[in-house]
């Protein structure tokens, strides 16, 4: 099913923009874990429009309902978990306009072929970042589970319209830059509003999203995300590498397009004698002593920090004239995007992030055989 994904962890998302809820099905969640649900309700909080200017004015409160999956006293049973999200402020007749008339950038052309002008186009159907929500839901669940195994993710906003914020310490093993990764999540863990390291920086952000809202047009940004205490040893090689099973699910996110492991892009303009990550004794064990690879080799985990950067393209609606056309005339148009949406999609995109890597590493974690683990997985117990 192409709204499901997940080896031993099944996770389906579904709903559309405008449609009477959103929603998603954790089909393998170990039985056990008890979940917090004030922690949920703040992770998917962080994600709700309204917190920043350049938002989207749709406002949705995102209260989300657990149908099933959880003991009464609201603890995973091994059932598979499906919960819901209802769609509240929806205004389908702004999209009238759009049925026959694809916006730039969208998924509106695409989809009018695949389905022959039947896809529900209102507030952009099943591609809406509306979905996102879903996501999570989802993904504050597969946090929990993994912060059982001292498994913790955290992201911030890389760059957006150029700037850039404070870069994370995931290169350096040393005691030192591990000590300081440790303060940067603990940071964006207790962080309210803007997700950056840097306030100032997060002041010129804002700023040029606004401008960017001011003259009708968008801007994009990257988003990096890191991942401390996963194990050396989990992974496979090959189509179930982490980075495999890591970028398929960060390219569910809307607007994402392209992703970067480590030292990623820059990797192919050094040389080895660089790139490589030398080994060396540090607390009695065999680690790496930089981390250009971003804690993947081969697909499988090094122990060290695994963190990625994604990036997130300008949104496509932006209410500058723009040139398409009117697919039932075949002629030629000229297209204002009206109605609601955001002027920046990483900006809201940071929490997704967090949510994507770790469902993708849950399933990983899960699907590591138990005969090669170092400590059994065990929730709740």
């Amino acid at each position: 099913m192409p709204s499901t994904f997940g080896t031993t962890l099944r996770v389906t998302v579904f709903g559309q923009s405008h449609s009477k809820a959103i929603g998603c099905v954790l089909d393998g969640l170990p039985s056990g874990l008890h979940l917090n649900m004030d922690a949920l309700t703040h992770f998917i909080a962080r994600r709700t429009p309204g917190s920043f200017s350049g938002d989207t004015p749709r406002h949705e409160r995102d209260s989300f309902r657990i149908l099933s999956g959880l003991t009464s006293k609201g603890t995973t049973c091994g059932a598979p978990l499906a919960a819901i999200i209802e769609n509240t402020d929806v205004r389908t007749g702004d999209y009238d306009y759009l049925s026959t008339v694809p916006r730039p950038g969208h998924a509106d052309f695409a989809a009018w072929y695949k389905w022959h002008g039947r896809q529900d186009a209102s507030g952009g159907g099943q591609f809406s970042g509306r979905l996102t929500a879903a996501l999570c839901l989802a993904g504050g669940i597969a946090i929990q589970a993994l912060s059982t195994q001292e498994i913790h993710i955290a992201a911030h906003l890389k760059e957006v319209a150029g700037i850039k914020d404070d870069t994370l310490a995931v290169f350096d093993a040393s005691p030192a830059s591990r000590l300081l990764l440790s303060k940067q999540i603990s940071h964006l863990h207790a962080k309210q509003g803007l997700p950056v390291l840097n306030d100032l920086a997060g002041e010129k952000i804002l700023s040029a999203i606004r401008e960017a809202r001011d003259a009708g047009d968008s801007v994009g940004g990257l988003v990096e995300c890191v991942a401390t205490g996963i194990p050396a040893g989990m992974g496979s090689p090959l189509f179930e590498g982490l980075e495999s099973t890591i970028a398929h699910a960060i390219f569910s996110i809307p607007a994402v397009k392209g992703i970067e492991f480590g030292l990623g892009f820059e990797a192919a303009r050094t040389r080895g004698s660089k790139n490589n990550d030398p080994y060396v004794v540090q607390d009695g064990e065999v680690q790496p002593a930089t981390n250009n690879a971003g804690g993947i080799l081969g697909g499988i985990s090094t122990g060290a920090p695994l963190f990625f950067t994604c990036a997130f393209k300008p949104i496509s609606s932006i209410s500058l004239p723009q040139r398409s056309v009117d697919l039932s005339s075949n002629t030629q148009t000229t297209l204002e995007v009206h109605g609601r949406h955001d002027t920046c999609a990483a900006l809201r995109a940071v929490p997704v992030v967090e949510a994507v890597c770790a469902l993708a590493l849950l399933d990983a974690e899960l699907s590591w055989p138990q005969e090669s683990k170092r400590n059994p997985y065990e929730v709740g117990l």
